[in-house]
């Protein structure tokens, strides 16, 4: 599907595959001095403390305040879901989106968040995948999918990207559990007080993001977690139309695990909202890869940010400066 969409996205802007090996490297330049500034600040909708979201949003803000001289603020949220309603109420200007909560909202799919009606946005860039981890502590009796079942288990906020495709992998899997609704800094801190009072804790928590994702990162070092394999459900979810499901897994040593744990990754999006001008969005784009070096530093899943997949975000048009920015530098 991303071929078929990246090659057809390059037709449209009216280049050939070939010229992407024209790109200048980025990160080599800050880009030029002639395009004009933003002419007011601008706001972009994260997600969880914690996760990529907000970390790579916030090093973001903090670059394109730098490269415009014009204010770029952070905003925590709960994720995708929440994201995608700013966007249409203007309250925030740019913002990370899961591409299947992006379809959902951009289709007004039935049964979902945007069930009441679709939403109208456009595309900066495809950035980088989220993963699904369903994590447990190492001392867990949960060794399959199918063990969550009459657990208690963390699926994200009710607002988030994390919630929609725990759902969808739960009720592929025909499994019913207690859910909770926590943050993702929350739930890690649950899942370790499950250890040893299960009343008062979760047995797992899903999650869906990239990696590594911190605060999971940091439960080796303490209570020690796994990751459980969803392979079966994985494929049955990739094979049908939800916005981009790709079957992949985690490798070993992001987290420090025995071995490449099967999983569901998810492309995301960093999307603007109808009317954002064309200043922002085309130093949005300019401070993603000309100080991607940077943004690397500050959380490594910014160096997956690719020009030749950057693009691949149909059905979701790009912005047109975007679309130009791109143009100009013969994607």
């Amino acid at each position: 599907m991303d071929r078929a969409r990246l090659l057809t996205r390059r037709h449209l802007l009216g280049l050939g595959a070939a010229a992407t090996g024209a790109l200048v490297v980025p990160g080599c330049s800050r880009g030029r001095s002639d395009e004009a500034a933003p002419d007011g600040p601008a706001k972009i909708a994260t997600g969880n403390a914690g996760g990529v979201y907000d970390i790579y949003g916030s090093g973001l803000a903090k670059l394109a305040t730098e490269q415009t001289g014009v204010s770029m603020t952070a905003v925590r949220t709960d994720g995708s879901v929440q994201n995608l309603k700013m966007l249409a109420a203007g309250t925030a200007d740019i913002a990370f989106s899961l591409s299947d909560s992006a379809l959902d909202a951009w289709e007004g799919a039935p049964g979902t968040a945007f069930g009441s009606g679709a939403l109208r946005f456009s595309a900066l860039a495809r950035t980088y995948d989220n993963y699904v981890h369903v994590v447990v502590p190492t001392s867990s009796n949960i060794f399959e999918l199918k063990h969550l079942a009459g657990r208690t288990v963390n699926l994200g906020p009710t607002s988030s990207g994390t919630r929609v495709v725990a759902n969808r992998i739960l009720q592929t899997a025909g499994i019913k559990v207690i859910p909770k609704s926590l943050g993702l800094e929350a739930a890690v801190k649950a899942l370790a007080v499950g250890i040893e009072k299960p009343r008062e804790g979760i047995a797992a928590l899903i999650w869906s993001g990239g990696l590594p994702t911190e605060p999971i990162l940091e439960l080796q070092s303490t209570v020690g977690f796994r990751l459980i394999d969803i392979g079966s459900a994985a494929q049955e979810l990739a094979s049908r139309r939800f916005g981009g499901y790709v079957l992949s897994s985690i490798p070993p040593s992001v987290y420090k695990l025995s071995n490449a744990v099967p999983t569901l990754a998810v492309p995301n999006y960093l999307l603007a909202r109808r009317g954002l001008s064309d200043p922002w969005a085309w130093w949005t784009v300019n401070t993603m890869f000309r100080r991607q070096a940077e943004l690397r530093e500050i959380h490594p899943e910014a160096g997956s940010l690719d020009s030749r997949s950057a693009i691949a975000t149909m059905p979701i048009p790009l912005h047109p400066a975007a679309e130009r920015w791109y143009k100009e530098n013969h994607v």
